[in-house]
């Protein structure tokens, strides 16, 4: 489904993506981690086109990213950024609606398809009763929800999420894990995303690509990613893992440093 070979990135003159090879597959559930600057925000910058590889080629189904016309690429791919901006001008409703852009025609407004998507993305996401606030009054989790629901409206085949708990209580950062799992086992939805909390990925992601300074350092199941050697070698501090009881996740528990003198 998503395939990277080679890939180079940069903010010129600052290359942020070092050979980066990652092939991902149609429904997976894949979670990026590292520290920060690590270049997980910016591989999925370029996963969905927003980013332009300077070197190496990123493939989406089979096509290159940046040959995908914009209309059919915001169908296939659809991205929930980190921070929603607090002065949108838009009901939340119609900010949702956004998300169907693609389907849109040119001329002429939403049909009733489309007003049945946003409706069943904003019950999904549990922001339907907020339909006709203004996005500018709502908190950052609000807006956090009201994201995702706007990158479900068009049923999009990949979902990509950049730190979608940051915002999030630990009720609502429950229930997101619970949805993005039904979405990804229902609809076979890929998801690729970005987090810093290390049990929230060891729980609900069976992949987990560990990153740093611009490169991969490890691929693979939480329990062979998340161990002490490579996440020191990645966060540059010892780090224990400790189980969690009745469930597959583990903790990384930092160990603090006494510095000398």
């Amino acid at each position: 489904m998503i395939a990277l070979t080679r890939v180079n990135a940069a903010y010129p003159p600052i290359q942020v993506l070092h050979d980066i090879s990652l092939g991902i597959g149609r429904g997976e559930r894949v979670a990026l981690i590292g520290p920060n600057g690590a270049g997980k925000s910016s591989l999925l910058k370029v996963i969905s086109g927003f980013l332009p590889a300077t070197h190496g080629t990123v493939a989406i189904g089979g096509r290159a990213v940046a040959a995908i016309p914009p209309r059919r690429r915001a169908q296939t791919l659809a991205v929930v950024p980190q921070d929603i901006p607090c002065d949108v001008p838009f009901s939340a409703y119609d900010f949702v609606m956004l998300g169907r852009s693609a389907t849109l025609p040119r001329f002429g407004g939403a049909a009733a398809a489309d007003r049945d998507a946003v409706r069943n993305a904003m019950q999904l996401t549990e922001t339907w009763p907020l339909r006709q606030r203004p996005v500018a009054a709502m908190s950052g989790g609000e807006r956090q929800r009201l994201a995702l629901a706007m990158a479900l409206a068009p049923d999009p085949e990949v979902i990509l999420l950049d730190e979608p708990t940051s915002h999030l209580d630990l009720r609502h950062r429950a229930e997101l894990a619970h949805l993005l799992m039904r979405l990804n086992e229902e609809r076979q939805i890929t998801l690729v995303m970005a987090v810093h909390d290390l049990t929230f990925a060891s729980q609900h992601f069976p992949r987990i690509v560990l990153m740093a300074s611009g490169r991969i350092l490890a691929d693979g199941a939480p329990a062979d990613v998340l161990a002490p050697l490579a996440l020191e070698a990645a966060y540059n501090c010892p780090v224990r893992i400790l189980p969690l009881p009745d469930s597959l996740g583990v903790c990384a528990v930092p160990i603090s440093i006494t510095p000398t003198s």
